[in-house]
């Protein structure tokens, strides 16, 4: 029998990391959690509070942690790329005192520089912080953007060349969301295209996917948006989150959703894909 997906959310960390984030994950029915430890708009870096560091370590939850949004190792400017590598150092190491699985950063976009260059740069900025994560510390989870603009990885089959920039680091695994994917072309909702874009997936990065966020999509299939609607709501629809869930490729792979609302809306999404993960 496969494992289980453990299904759970983005969280608020509002009262604490680890006595907000896990009241919150307890609200909404969350069996695991994603987290900022800093600002996710902007570069400041907080060490946080240390008791909640480690209680969040000692609670045993399958916590993940996102870098801000503004992170973008494909830059063309200096400050971007300085800044990209101290907030990644810096939540990598809040990832080992959280006792975090993992720390997902976006994949990034070239901007105004060349593909070619811009993969250069990810590998002369990247490797190095790669080698730096410690035994046991947290994976690095490379997450695919949805194609919008000069975007380095996108696609399934863009994860190709951006990990072999990378060396195939072992540290260096992947998150994929499920909106993204959708609006890169992977036809999530259409017949056999979840079992496509997973097999690709596996075919590609086998055993590097660490992580799913899932989204449904408020555009259509291509459309190269990153707007994410609630589970059900949008152009996916429910059925591919449980042909996903049935995926081998899946089987164990925490499962987070990053959908519109508050905590009601939030529960209803966790409350949906978990039975869409027990059906018989």
């Amino acid at each position: 029998m496969s494992p289980t997906s453990l299904i759970g959310g983005h969280v608020s960390v509002t009262g604490g990391l680890a006595t907000g984030g896990l009241k919150y994950m307890a609200e909404i029915g969350a069996e695991m959690v994603q987290v900022f430890v800093t600002n996710p708009r902007g570069w400041a870096l907080n060490d946080g509070k240390p008791a909640e560091d480690a209680k969040l370590a000692e609670s045993g939850v399958d916590a993940f942690i996102h870098v801000p949004y503004l992170v973008n190792f494909g830059s063309p400017s200096p400050e971007t790329l300085a800044n990209s590598i101290a907030v990644v150092r810096h939540t990598l190491r809040r990832g080992v005192e959280t006792g975090a699985k993992g720390v997902v950063v976006h994949t990034g976009s070239a901007v105004t520089q060349s593909r070619d260059d811009a993969l250069r740069q990810v590998r002369e900025t990247l490797l190095p912080l790669l080698e730096e994560i410690p035994d046991g510390g947290p994976d690095l989870l490379l997450e695919p953007m949805a194609g919008q603009g000069a975007m380095l990885c996108a696609t399934v089959q863009d994860l190709e060349p951006y990990l072999a920039a990378l060396d195939w680091h072992p540290r260096a695994c992947v998150c994929l969301d499920t909106c993204h994917a959708f609006a890169a072309g992977h036809d999530l909702a259409a017949e056999g295209g979840v079992r496509e874009t997973f097999d690709a997936l596996h075919a590609i990065a086998p055993g590097r996917l660490k992580l799913i966020h899932a989204n449904d999509s408020k555009d259509v299939c291509g459309a190269k948006k990153d707007r994410h609607e609630n589970i059900g709501a949008g152009h996916i629809g429910a059925r591919p989150f449980a042909e996903l869930m049935r995926h081998p490729a899946v089987a164990g792979v925490p499962i987070c959703i990053e959908t519109p609302g508050k905590a009601d809306k939030h529960r209803e999404d966790i409350e949906l894909l978990k039975k869409l993960r027990d059906e018989d």
